[in-house]
């Protein structure tokens, strides 16, 4: 298996580790510390011995940030995980906070007396979140201390190694470019900024610049590395050559100076007194900026140039990602069938997970396109347990899938050619008309972002209420975004396209972005619906007078059409989801080999 049932969360060692926390207080002179889900790379997984907040207050989430003080501590997450806090956390040691409306600068602006000290690791910090704590802390006559080292690797006696993940190539007939295409590309922007060189921090990018792929942390296939491209010359890639075979030793020699991470220091010290140094001051930690600036060095604050290019695939990558949703279009069929024929009670969550990926592992055989990995833990909740919204099941809160249960199961996984993600809610048994009710308005939404034409320089956040207009009208929502950039064997998160209240990225042909409305009432049930979606140029419609662009769905999957009301689809509504069940139908059908499975998709696609 690719993922562990074990729970991980250990709540019951807080008041512990923050009272052993508290007492490095006065020796650093502070008030109060940070500790986000965040390590030096700023990468949304992070290898065990990163896993600090987790350690600390037993919160396992994906995003949260807690600030202990001297007689309080809070731990901010956002919607997503608000359940999950109060299931994992010492409510007696933490109160929660709001990550989104009252992230921890406010709250400290807020709450915190008058001359507070806030002491911060600054390699766990970006600039720009530095920026926006200094300021609240001003506000208030407080101060930020740099800590030398961070506290909590002081008490965190047991704390896992740094991992040596295997590094692998990532072939050109994947990549569709050349790593040796792509770096005067990015030397090109730094000469443009008038620079000497960018420093690359995130490790997806690293991945995506080099053509390579490594296995540092979990479901995300890069390595954790960082790289000095200098206008002119040979990059320097800070990469641990344990990490990297003979074949890829050599092939790394051609494009760059292979470096131990341990010679990143001496290195930037040097490059920073040759001239200004290009950083992103949303992606980089703080330290760095400080590094050069010790060195008598200046900052050219600019976005990853990586960035931006890596999020519009070209079109190998996109041939790649389509031919990958096929081959896991094809396993999550052959696992909707296995559980439709289980009787209701008699399968459980984690049951359904390993079905699941037993499924992907038979299918990349039979295709001989393995799965390297999954893209993220599976998220399998039934009834009450859907309504969180990223839980995790374990072998604690494992229970039976229920008739009249509704079923969420959101998934994806890792091919050499394609990172996929998928989310279907489906019926256990006979489910309540308020259940089919909510779950055709999800549709609604879900449908809508799919036949979406916008002109171009459309954004994120303009086309996010597509989705939720007929959840709002029958007073509902959701707490998350209605989609997220996707990597070409690389993060299933992936910035900077969003669908989002808050995302201001201009959509551009090439990216690949999630679908996933959803609706969710806690204790009670939860609502998913999710297709992975490219941008693309739209085909002209006669009589328009501006360019457009649309979306193509790479996802084919049937949606459960026992939970549908036609009635409340419009005629356009039903054409989209009839097209789309035929079109799965036939895209799919040559790719299984059960028979018992093939005509399971013929049911399952039927015209509503």
């Amino acid at each position: 298996m690719f993922q562990s049932f074990d729970s991980r969360s250990t709540p019951q060692f807080g008041r512990e580790r923050v009272s052993a926390l508290r007492s490095h207080f006065d020796g650093l002179g502070i008030d109060g510390f940070l500790v986000p889900r965040a390590d030096e790379y700023q990468g949304e997984y992070v290898p065990a011995s990163a896993e600090r907040l987790s350690w600390l207050t037993g919160f396992t989430g994906s995003a949260g940030v807690a600030l202990v003080m001297r007689s309080q501590a809070v731990i901010f997450v956002d919607g997503r995980y608000i359940t999950q806090l109060k299931e994992q956390v010492d409510g007696s040691v933490f109160s929660g906070g709001d990550l989104v409306n009252e992230p921890p600068h406010a709250w400290l602006k807020a709450n915190a007396a008058k001359g507070f000290r806030l002491g911060v690791d600054p390699w766990l910090h970006t600039a720009a979140e530095v920026r926006t704590l200094s300021k609240a802390i001003d506000e208030i006559g407080g101060s930020l201390v740099f800590v030398p080292s961070n506290p909590l690797d002081a008490i965190w006696t047991d704390r896992p190694a740094e991992p040596l993940g295997a590094v692998m190539i990532q072939r050109h007939e994947h990549a569709g470019t050349l790593a040796a295409e792509k770096i005067p590309m990015i030397a090109a922007q730094v000469k443009e900024k008038g620079a000497a060189a960018v420093i690359i921090t995130d490790p997806s990018s690293i991945a995506w610049l080099f053509n390579i792929r490594g296995s540092d942390v979990p479901h995300t296939p890069h390595p954790l590395a960082r790289a000095i491209v200098p206008a002119e010359g040979k990059p320097l890639l800070f990469l641990d050559e344990r990490k990297t075979g003979i074949e890829a030793r050599a092939y790394l020699a051609q494009l760059a100076e292979q470096l131990p991470p341990a010679d990143f220091p001496a290195r930037l010290e040097e490059w920073a007194k040759r001239g200004p140094i290009m950083l992103d001051a949303d992606l980089a930690p703080l330290a760095l900026s400080i590094a050069i600036e010790k060195a008598g060095g200046s900052v050219v604050q600019a976005t990853d140039p990586a960035r931006l290019p890596r999020a519009c695939k070209n079109a190998a990558e996109l041939e790649g990602s389509a031919k990958a949703h096929l081959q896991d279009g094809a396993a999550v069929v052959e696992f909707l069938c296995w559980l439709e024929g289980q009787e209701a009670g008699s399968v459980t969550e984690i049951e359904t997970v390993r079905a699941l990926e037993a499924a992907r592992v038979k299918v990349g055989e039979q295709m001989q396109n393995p799965l390297k990995d999954i893209s993220f833990d599976t998220i399998s909740g039934a009834g009450p347990d859907a309504a969180v919204i990223h839980y995790r099941v374990t072998t604690e809160t494992d229970r039976p899938l229920n008739e009249g249960e509704l079923f969420l199961i959101d998934s994806g996984a890792q091919y050499i050619n394609g990172t996929t993600d998928i989310t279907r809610t489906v019926a256990i048994g006979d489910v309540p008309e308020d259940r089919k009710r909510f779950f055709t308005l999800v549709l609604k939404g879900m449908i809508a972002i799919s036949i979406a034409r916008f002109p171009k320089g459309t954004r994120g956040c303009d086309l996010d209420p597509l989705a939720r207009i007929a959840l709002w009208k029958a007073g509902g929502d959701y707490a998350h975004g209605t989609g997220h950039g996707v990597g070409s064997y690389l993060s299933v998160h992936e910035g900077p396209q969003r669908i989002a209240r808050l995302s201001t990225q201009e959509l551009l042909p090439g990216m690949i972005l999630s679908n996933e409305p959803g609706y969710y009432r806690p204790g009670d049930f939860g609502i998913r619906i999710e297709n992975l979606i490219y941008v693309k140029e739209a085909t002209e419609i006669e009589g328009g007078d501006i360019p457009m662009l649309s979306f193509e769905t790479l996802t084919w999957c049937p949606i459960d059409r026992r939970l549908v009301l036609a009635e409340l689809l419009t005629a356009e509504e039903r054409d989209w989801l009839n097209g789309y069940h035929a079109a799965t139908r036939e895209k799919l059908m040559s790719l299984i080999e059960d028979e018992k499975v093939r005509q399971w998709l013929v049911q399952a696609t039927g015209p509503v």
